[in-house]
Order: C-alpha cells, then sequence, then structure tokens
C-alpha cells in the first residue's frame, strides 16, 4: 500500500460506521492499478475484497460530465450480486500532484428503493446524459491521470520481452476497465509497449473476441 493511504483508513472506517451496514468504503492504489483495492470498511454492500481491481474508475469517474475537483459523486451502478447502489469517488494525489489513489463510499439502495416515496429527495437522478461518450474529448488533466494509469499498468515488465497472449491479456485488461475510451489511448499504449497502433488495434480485436 502506498503510505500516503494509510492516513486514509480511519477515514474509511469513519466514513462506514457513520452510514451503517449499507455503506461500503475502498481505497484503491493507484500505482498497483491491477490489485489496485488495498483497503475495505464493509465489503458486503459489493463484495469488494482487497487485491481487486478498480472497476468505475474511467467510465463513470474520470469521463463522468460531473467529474470536478478530483471527485464525482452520486453516479449508480449495479454490483454483481444484483445490488443498485449509489457511489461517490475521489482522487488521492502525492505531493507532486500525482494521483496515487482514489476513495470510494458505495451505498446500498435496495433499502432506499423500497421507501422511495419518504427518501425521494435522497435519490439521484441519473439520465444518459451523464454516461460518457466514446468519443468526448476528456480535459487534460483527465488525460495525464490516464496516462499515469497505462504507465503504472505497464511499469513493472519489460516490455521487449513480452509474447503476443502477454500483450494480447494487457490490451484486454486496459479494455475491460475503459482505459481505450478516452481518445489517444491507443496512441500512449502502442508507445510504451513499443507496437505499432495498427497492432494495438490488431491485439484489440483479438481480445474482444473479433475475428
Amino acid at each position: 500500500m502506498h503510505p500516503i493511504l494509510k492516513s486514509y483508513i480511519p477515514v474509511a472506517n469513519v466514513i462506514s460506521q457513520t452510514f451503517g451496514k449499507s455503506c461500503e468504503v475502498s481505497i484503491h492504489d493507484l500505482t498497483q492499478p491491477e490489485s489496485s483495492v488495498v483497503y475495505v470498511a464493509n465489503g458486503t454492500v459489493t463484495g469488494r475484497k482487497e487485491g481487486q481491481s478498480f472497476d468505475h474508475l474511467i467510465r463513470q469517474v474520470l469521463l463522468s460530465k460531473k467529474f470536478k475537483e478530483d471527485c464525482t459523486a452520486n453516479y449508480v451502478f449495479e454490483a454483481e450480486n444484483g445490488k443498485k447502489v449509489k457511489s461517490s469517488s475521489a482522487l488521492i494525489r502525492n505531493a507532486k500532484g500525482e494521483v496515487v489513489g482514489m476513495l470510494c463510499i458505495n451505498y446500498d439502495l435496495t433499502l432506499s428503493y423500497l421507501i422511495k416515496e419518504e427518501v425521494i429527495g435522497f435519490l439521484p437522478e441519473f439520465t444518459q446524459d451523464e454516461l460518457p461518450a466514446e468519443n468526448d474529448v476528456p480535459n487534460h488533466d483527465v488525460m495525464t491521470i490516464i496516462d499515469e494509469l497505462i504507465d503504472n499498468i505497464i511499469r513493472n515488465r519489460d516490455v521487449g520481452s513480452l509474447k503476443r497472449k502477454d500483450n494480447i491479456e494487457l490490451i484486454r485488461f486496459m479494455d475491460e476497465k475503459g482505459v481505450f475510451l478516452v481518445k489517444g489511448a491507443i496512441d500512449k499504449v502502442a508507445e510504451s509497449l513499443g507496437l505499432s497502433k495498427v497492432t494495438i488495434y490488431s491485439y484489440l480485436d483479438e481480445a474482444r473476441g473479433k475475428k
């Protein structure tokens, strides 16, 4: 775990304890993207566990029209267990301004939807407009974060010795996480792996199961 993130553990605990069993708080170490979850308070909401990777960072946080001042609040997703979850995520930076982590608050909306009329003011509005379009151009700060994320994914690998299947698995991981939703990501990944854009597109097609 990145040293800065340890100080956020009490924050995660107090938020979870304040809002009760429907509230889960997780801390992500984005310097190790493939196993970014380093702490979970009350993982019963989504089933989050340490050692897992991020899911919503790019699609619903960085590319959200609500993303401002390093955070996106009150986006809704359906967890693997079928629960509707309201989530808010904030980035964590080091002294140099580099993104090293993320704090995520997940609130189970099951009970809230059951008593919708009483808590209608609490529930978030969610429209199609809030979903990122594939061709939307992110702002400079988001592009910098994505570049750093790609660097962190590739950093500990000897790219010169990677075999075809290794590169395809890397491309598949980044595709699943939404990296290629960001304009310019193909160029960045190609440069980092020392491959051509044509090769990256070919690997991407294969990772997606296309012939």
